[in-house]
């Protein structure tokens, strides 16, 4: 039996108050009298069910409702809480700008100035390589059926404290997360969320760390579970693209070179190259010069020196490239 939810009354109740009933909530009265009797006290509970119902529906909404996808990958909403990096920890110049606005970066793209390291910076360069490749074993050793790429991230931003180090992505142009976690047709900069790893994806983990004023970026992609072999020639051919890149960096060499390079054997085994995003200069900023295209007949400037230091990160796609939309199974390989 329902009993009338006005203070003091104890009659069974079969009125159901029907803003109540909108809302999905289970309250009921004995009769219109009693109703009206706590109305005032009562409406404050529609307010309170209102706003709660607001606030999840705001945490759990899509923020690009129209985004055309080109595959059956979903985002997971909500996404976890921006994480915190202790005050101690030395940090590049976006990281608490309201708008993550790297202002050092857009100077050194003004100047195209492509800096020459020393042999102090060289080995700083090293040392955050090392931690960086640490930080990604630890992500890659729990990547598994069933994890989320926000458990991934959480992996990777105490690992990257616990080195006394910054997670470079972290509040760069507001990214929201601590690495980049890219599943699937996701080329790229994926952002981590509530969705779990299911049987058969390929997801590539970006870490890139902070430490003692140097960043250093790289990126492997991984197997979840049981992939089929469409998937693993991808991965194959975008690993042999980067290797086969790494071999001709050398002095005197043109940087345009790379895309010919990577394009070349991309599509000799029936894949395409992503032209949207290149490889770049990393030092003391996260990105500087010089842009290392992976696509040929590129005009890429500049020659490569003694004290350089860039990324090279191959984006395959599994068949050919349409517009600006790419096949499902989109994805980079890249060590750094």
């Amino acid at each position: 039996m329902k009993v009338c939810q006005t203070e003091g009354c104890t009659e069974e109740a079969k009125l159901q108050c029907p803003t109540c009933l909108k809302l999905g909530m289970d309250n009921f009265f004995c009769n219109q009298d009693c109703f009206k009797k706590s109305w005032n006290n009562h409406k404050q509970v529609h307010k309170k069910a209102q706003a709660e119902q607001q606030t999840v529906q705001k945490t759990n909404s899509n923020p690009w409702p129209s985004y055309k996808y080109t595959g059956s990958l979903r985002a997971v909403y909500p996404l976890s809480d921006k994480r915190v990096v202790p005050s101690h920890i030395n940090r590049p110049d976006y990281a608490d700008h309201p708008t993550g606005y790297p202002a050092g970066e857009r100077e050194s793209k003004q100047a195209r100035f492509m800096k020459i390291l020393n042999d102090e910076e060289i080995e700083a360069m090293r040392v955050v390589g090392r931690i960086s490749r640490e930080i990604l074993d630890e992500a890659a050793a729990a990547t598994a059926v069933g994890v989320t790429s926000d458990e991934l991230d959480r992996i990777v931003h105490e690992a990257t404290v616990e080195r006394e180090s910054y997670p470079s992505p972290l509040n760069y142009y507001n990214f929201p997360k601590s690495c980049c976690v890219s599943v699937n047709e996701c080329i790229c900069h994926g952002i981590p969320d509530q969705r779990p790893l299911q049987d058969g994806d390929i997801v590539n983990l970006d870490i890139t760390a902070y430490h003692r004023g140097f960043h250093a970026d790289l990126n492997e992609t991984l197997f979840v579970g049981n992939v089929d072999d469409e998937s693993k020639k991808l991965v194959r051919v975008a690993h042999e693209c980067l290797y086969k890149s790494i071999d001709m960096v050398k002095p005197g060499e043109k940087y345009r070179e790379v895309g010919n390079t990577i394009q070349k054997h991309a599509a000799s085994n029936g894949c395409s190259v992503v032209r949207t995003y290149c490889g770049h200069g990393i030092n003391e900023l996260f990105h500087t010069s010089p842009t290392v295209p992976h696509y040929s007949k590129n005009k890429a400037v500049g020659l490569m020196k003694p004290g350089h230091t860039f990324t090279i990160e191959p984006m395959i796609s599994a068949g050919m490239a349409l517009a600006s939309k790419f096949y499902n199974l989109a994805t980079t390989f890249c060590r750094s």
